[in-house]
């Protein structure tokens, strides 16, 4: 069995590289090491985030389920509200895309 290759790590910027050197010193691990935990703690971040959006959707289409016919039709405030909040929602995965 071949032996693993090392990860190759190339940074056009050298200050980020010094950062984040700097970074992984202070936590008393490698450069590699710090890169991958931060990929991990950013994944599992997002994977909470995925399965608490997930959890509040299958409560929506739960009460959507559970209500009488013609309470399903939404307010023109809970359309509102609904609008705000997807509003909101799009501008923290904005905020999170960098």
């Amino acid at each position: 069995m071949p032996e693993p290759k090392a990860m190759n790590l190339r940074f056009p910027d050298p200050e980020q590289r010094a950062a984040i050197a700097a970074a992984a010193k202070q936590e008393g691990v490698s450069l590699q090491e710090y890169i991958l935990s931060a990929a991990y703690a950013r994944a599992t971040a997002v994977e909470a985030r995925f399965l608490e959006g997930f959890k509040e959707s299958m409560a929506r289409s739960g009460a959507a389920f559970a209500a009488e016919p013609g309470d399903a039709d939404p307010s023109a405030e809970q359309r509102a509200a609904e609008r705000e909040a997807q509003r909101d929602l799009e501008s923290q995965e904005r905020g999170h895309a960098a």
